[in-house]
């Protein structure tokens, strides 16, 4: 059975080499994510030139994403760890700013980020060091604020600061990012992942900055996110849950619902969704998964995600190759228990009034009703493949396209095979789309697949023919 989720493994010091990373797109991997948190571009360069040595190997694209680091907020240097009481108040204070006067009891700590001080409000809550420790807002100048502590706990210098309620006045990209945003420009990358994204304002300057040069993937792992999201969904390309941060700035009982209404929100306008942050921890020391760790994968593919992804595991993690396979195996797993169990898959789409949508449908539903071995599309910018992959066929679906940018940017979509054509006759483009359907053992002689493509041929945006052909 061919799998349709897709799989996203991030390169890291366990998996930059040119053999590991063959190793992972052979296990399963469909695209490889670059951290841009970690790793000098040199080093950056030197997987991109890998992915791209491995990709030509073994003849199948495979995409890469650019993941920017975006707006990291910590706390300053402490002359010395702090241990804090429930109920003890502190300061934080802009270090380039006269020191305000304190109540000889009341630690200061030094939080180098105007824009932090400028967006506060009473009863603003701030997380340190992953959320281990919760502060209150009591007051605040333009400079500093007084917070409460609710539990007892240590802070030591350089800790990591969320602030779950606060929307701050700045844009997603920060310096470092624009640097790093130009140089996987040049490296011709097929997504440019987008952390802290608040607005869809955010998604549009960045659209700007790129200029159709990569597709924008949103990450969504701020609660202010949540409150636009529906524009933010209308202005991205595709969208992160990134569970990490977003189970830190909300209560981790409230993520899994949210992770559920996204997916199906992407899915229903046609945006493909990626579910990621801890899907397989343990695999960073274990050769085995837990229980809960393989139904979290399961879940993510029942709800109907383009595809899942590894962090750690496949990065500076143990066993890379065993994660991937794993992931590879559990995604199959629950593929088939769908394909047995419908109603256990994601739910029907409501009806979408337009031709390209009524064409996508009715060529999934002829495919089922025929029991067409395949359905073949033809696209050039695969806007057609998204419209039937958004349908969720049972039938393999394999994507003929001109363009090698598309057919990389598909690896990420939910069951997509592709190829490439350069045929600008339509009756040549049909006769080797069943060349390759042979060759792909995806059809037997006498058994009918499905086409669907544009008239006037090779012209983007006119998907509205279907074919019925028998091998």
């Amino acid at each position: 059975m061919q799998r349709s989720t897709k799989i996203v493994a991030t390169l890291g010091p366990a998996s930059s080499s040119e053999q590991v990373i063959e190793t992972l797109a052979r296990a399963g991997a469909n695209l490889f994510r670059l951290n841009f948190s970690h790793g000098a571009h040199e080093e950056q360069a030197r997987r991109v030139q890998a992915i791209r040595s491995v990709e030509q190997r073994l003849g199948r694209p495979i995409g890469i994403l650019a993941d920017l680091q975006g707006p990291k907020y910590r706390i300053g240097k402490l002359d010395a760890p702090l241990s804090l009481e429930a109920g003890q108040q502190v300061c934080f204070y802009l270090p380039d700013q006269p020191a305000p006067e304190l109540d000889g009891n009341i630690p200061a700590i030094p939080l180098p980020h105007a824009d932090i001080f400028a967006s506060l409000e009473p009863k603003s809550t701030l997380l340190m060091d992953d959320g281990k420790l919760t502060f209150t807002v009591t007051a605040f100048g333009a400079h500093h604020a007084v917070a409460r502590l609710h539990h007892a706990g240590r802070l030591s210098s350089q800790k990591g600061l969320n602030l779950p309620d606060v929307t701050l006045d700045v844009t997603p990209l920060t310096e470092k990012d624009l640097t790093d945003l130009a140089f996987a420009l040049d490296q011709d990358v097929e997504y440019i992942a987008l952390s802290f994204v608040q607005r869809a304002s955010d998604i549009l300057d960045a659209k700007s900055r790129i200029g159709g040069r990569a597709q924008i993937i949103a990450k969504i792992e701020k609660p202010s996110a949540l409150t636009e999201i529906d524009q933010i969904i209308q202005a991205t390309d595709a969208v992160m849950v990134a569970r990490g941060d977003l189970g830190v700035e909300l209560p981790a009982a409230q993520v899994p619902a949210i992770q559920k209404q996204l997916v199906a929100k992407c899915r229903q306008v046609g945006k493909p969704v990626i579910v990621a942050t801890q899907m397989l921890e343990s695999m960073i020391t274990s050769p085995a998964p837990t229980r809960a760790e393989a139904s979290d994968v399961a879940g993510a593919v029942f709800e109907g995600a383009d595809a899942v992804m590894l962090s750690a595991e496949s990065a500076v993690g143990d066993y890379p190759e065993q994660a991937v396979a794993m992931m590879a195996e559990i995604a199959c797993a629950a593929e088939a228990h769908v394909q047995d169990n419908p109603h256990d898959g994601p739910a029907r789409l409501a009806v979408e009034p337009s031709v390209y949508h009524a064409v996508a449908e009715a060529a999934v539903r002829l495919a089922q009703t025929i029991e067409a071995a395949a359905i073949v599309a033809f696209t050039a910018s695969g806007n057609t493949a998204v419209r039937l992959a958004r349908e969720r066929p049972s039938q393999p679906l394999l994507v003929l396209s001109p363009e090698p940018a598309v057919e990389r940017r598909l690896s990420l979509l939910w069951g997509t095979q592709t190829a490439h054509q350069d045929e600008t006759s339509y009756e040549q483009a049909v006769d080797e789309a069943v060349a390759l359907i042979k060759q792909r053992g995806l059809a037997r002689t006498g058994e009918s697949i499905v086409l669907v493509s544009g008239m006037p041929f090779g012209l983007a945006g006119t998907t509205n023919a279907l074919r019925v052909v028998t091998i």
